[in-house]
């Protein structure tokens, strides 16, 4: 039996999909902003994520007293929670920018509901490095040390390059990048965090090139700050906890209330039956899938957490290539529609199997276990209880799992996770 997608035929896992913004595009950075922002802790005023299969349920961070729930659990936890974004610093609350919004120590999470139906992360940093930039420019010394005017001796750093300069033409032979919205270059070690990182999405532009700054070597980004130590290693700096005042965010803690201490092991469905590393990994975590091996690596930052063959699609239903993300999640569905004579899926649902005709055949898998959308096709990673050929293409577009591999990656993949499909 073959598992069919909810592909080109345009339907929508039972909701309506949002116009695609295409790529890995981002709504644009916004200018430095207002020193005084209207915050509100009342979330009526925008729009929050609707039930998507996010973690159902509240968790407490002891270390900064305050909580985590729902959809930015489940992105803190698929982009390295602590270690990558530091603790949460407030509770959710509506920015003066009109987002769904909650500060983390190094970094501001706001809810993108546009870019819920697009390959696109739907959780990005808000651009707050921008008043960073413009409290530092002219009023801070080479040495760090705060100024009195007159200007900066590193404007340099913070002045754009042409694309035919010698430093764009450098930082590209040497594998890095030049981003023309901004004029400026990503190379080396910022370079790798970057690319490792997705900071297309979740950082955004650079702002600067690299400069002295703090001690070691810093880069500004539309929503973060990178810095590098004397050893190379790269972090994001907790420009989020040190903007908080002037951004009008509310730090004060919560009481506990009788919440249960985040741990990775609350998430868990079930052991890892092939364990390869420690889930405890620092990093973000994300799942590769190779069509041409048909097999499916899980990882957590450089740890290896769990590999398995897979099945992947048959043509004309292959599996769609790219980089995406876990969007939509159920426990368990039924998946049901049509396909032509060349086994094509030409329509979806319960109706379209009971109404197929001619040289079209309806199809009905019920209670399809562990399930995990993660592109516009509506491809899913999700267990196949109806072969053991795993190794082998068998399905219409989806990525067929073991059961008990299946039932582990659900628990261990939020909403957000990175999946890249490749040849």
């Amino acid at each position: 039996m073959w598992i069919a997608r909810l592909g080109r035929v345009g339907a929508a896992i039972g909701l309506a999909m949002a116009v695609v913004l295409g790529g890995f595009g981002r709504p644009a950075a916004t200018t430095a902003l207002a020193k005084t922002p209207q915050n509100s802790s009342d979330l009526s005023t925008v729009e929050l994520p609707g039930d998507l299969g996010q973690a159902d349920f509240q968790v407490y961070v002891p270390k900064t007293k305050h909580t985590l729930r729902g959809y930015f659990l489940d992105y803190w936890r698929a982009n390295g929670a602590a270690s990558v974004y530091g603790n949460p610093i407030s509770e959710p609350y509506a920015s003066a920018d009109g987002h769904y919004t909650q500060a983390f120590e190094n970094g501001v999470f706001q809810f993108y509901p546009e870019l819920v139906w697009t390959d696109s992360p739907s959780v990005l940093l808000q651009p707050i490095a921008s008043t960073a930039l413009a409290d530092r420019l002219g009023t801070f010394r080479r040495d760090g040390r705060r100024g009195f005017g007159g200007g900066d001796p590193r404007q340099a750093a913070w002045n754009s390059v042409p694309a035919d300069s010698r430093a764009a033409k450098r930082a590209v032979a040497n594998g890095g990048q030049y981003i023309e919205a901004t004029g400026h270059t990503i190379y080396g070690p910022f370079n790798d965090w970057y690319q490792g990182h997705e900071g297309w999405a979740y950082l955004g532009n650079p702002l600067s090139q690299p400069v002295a700054e703090r001690g070691m070597v810093v880069q500004y980004f539309d929503g973060a700050l990178l810095m590098r130590d004397e050893d190379g290693n790269v972090t994001l700096a907790p420009l989020a906890k040190e903007l908080a005042p002037e951004l009008g965010i509310d730090t004060r803690g919560v009481p506990r209330n009788g919440l249960p201490t985040f741990k990775e092991s609350l998430f868990m469905t079930m052991d890892n039956p092939y364990p390869q590393g420690s889930t405890n990994a620092p990093g973000r975590k994300w799942i590769e899938v190779s069509i041409s091996q048909q097999r499916m690596w899980a990882r957590q930052g450089d740890t290896l957490i769990l590999t398995s063959l897979v099945s992947t699609g048959i043509p004309p239903n292959n599996t769609l290539q790219g980089l995406f993300h876990v969007r939509y999640k159920l426990p368990v569905t039924d998946m049901a529609g049509a396909v032509d004579s060349s086994g094509a899926v030409v329509a979806l649902g319960q109706q379209a199997a009971e109404d197929a005709s001619g040289d079209e055949i309806g199809y009905v898998v019920p209670n399809v276990p562990d399930v995990m959308y993660f592109n516009r096709d509506a491809d899913a990673l999700h267990g196949a209880y109806w072969h053991n050929n795993f190794g082998n293409e068998m399905s219409h577009g989806c990525v067929n799992l073991p059961l008990d591999v299946a039932h582990y990656m659900y628990g261990w993949a939020p909403l957000g996770t990175e999946v890249w499909v490749h040849e």
